[in-house]
């Protein structure tokens, strides 16, 4: 073992452990090629948002989108490519947090962009963007993926003929309580909402079957406040955030507010990526790709509107993805276009974004999740 890696697995060890609550195992999905070979992992320190150097986890083919099971055990990658797309399982090696590959499954369309784990920990969902599906994909005690056992196939078009010819689902969300599964379809302007039965591994229309987006949206992911009450979704072609009021008992969506992503003067070429609610419910994060930013808003914790904050565009390029974690304390930036992760302390009073002062050098990241500290992985 060389000296570098050994120094990742003690690093490893120590933010695993029940007393090691100031750091943080993190890992990070990529498009593979260049200098990407699978998907990587690091150690956030929540002190000072350093980020150890990222170490290979796992060579995989474009491991673009991943997720971690709930009981910290697993991981589950999406191969995405152009063709009929997979989904892979990993186990987590608790002491070094390497992963081993365990099986894989098919998508049920092609290039998967997106998964989820529903809240038991039984299935994962995914979504396939390139023929505008979703599945439903049980996973095993042992962490394997069984045969898929739910299905659904979008239809439909909208006014961007270069973007929105044919359904594009582009991700699975799960509402709080787990009954309702969340489909964004880029390609049709809608919110897809399907019942989840966790048990059986099906989703099945919703009444109401969806929430629709302005003409030319693109809605791309959805991010729920912690209070339930609340669910926006970040609308790549429009740069955009559409907030919802949310009904838990139907499962249904209701528009309240649509905001600009990009300041008034911009006058370039963006698309929006990511969406995220700080854990303590009063601020919201969305990334711009081309005006190359994060967009801060306040919420308005009774109404759920939207208020902005500020633009952070220091060393930020093309940010595919971010993510907080789970204290609240640091936003991590996936740039895609500059083969790095950067790390911003956020401003508990506002939410302004403040730059750490840390990067780290990981080809073409696309994601970025958090196994959060004291999880008994063994």
């Amino acid at each position: 073992m060389s000296t570098g890696v050994s120094i990742m697995a003690m690093l490893w060890a120590g933010a695993l452990s029940a007393a090691g609550g100031q750091s943080l195992p993190v890992y990070f999905g990529t498009y593979t090629g260049g200098q990407s070979k699978g998907i990587y992992r690091s150690v956030l320190d929540l002190e000072t948002g350093g980020l150890s150097q990222p170490v290979l986890a796992a060579e995989a083919k474009n491991p673009s989108f991943v997720e971690i099971h709930p009981n910290g055990k697993f991981l589950y990658a999406v191969s995405e490519s152009g063709g009929a797309g997979t989904v892979s399982a990993f186990a987590i090696d608790a002491e070094t947090g390497s992963l081993k590959l365990l099986n894989q499954q098919p998508s049920g369309g092609s290039a998967p962009c997106h998964v989820n784990v529903d809240h038991t920990g039984r299935n994962a969902l995914v979504a396939n963007y390139g023929s505008g599906s979703a599945s439903v994909i049980p996973i095993e005690p042992d962490g394997k993926l069984a045969k898929p056992t739910g299905f659904v196939q979008h239809g439909g078009s909208s006014v961007n003929l270069k973007r929105q010819a044919g359904p594009h689902a582009h991700s699975v969300n799960l509402s709080p309580d787990n009954r309702f599964a969340f489909v964004a379809d880029l390609g049709i302007d809608k919110i897809m909402i399907y019942r989840l039965d966790a048990e059986k591994g099906t989703i099945v229309p919703n009444d109401p079957p969806f929430a629709k987006l302005k003409p030319g949206s693109g809605p791309r992911h959805v991010a729920f406040h912690p209070s339930g009450k609340f669910a926006y979704v970040i609308n790549e072609l429009a740069c955009t955030v559409t907030a919802f009021a949310y009904e838990p008992a139907a499962g249904a969506l209701s528009e309240i507010q649509t905001i600009a992503t990009l300041p008034r003067d911009f006058t370039g070429e963006s698309t929006c990526a990511e969406v995220r609610v700080h854990p303590n419910g009063k601020f919201l994060y969305g990334s711009n790709r081309g005006h190359d930013s994060i967009a801060v808003y306040r919420i308005d914790p009774a109404k759920g509107t939207l208020t902005l904050v500020e633009f952070e565009t220091t060393d930020i390029k093309t940010p595919r993805n971010f993510n907080i974690d789970p204290t609240g304390m640091f936003c991590l930036v996936a740039n895609q276009g500059s083969d790095s992760v950067v790390v911003f302390r956020i401003d508990q009073a506002t939410g302004a974004l403040e730059p750490a002062g840390h990067r780290i050098s990981v080809g073409r990241p696309v994601c970025i999740r958090f196994l959060p500290a004291g999880r008994d992985a063994k």
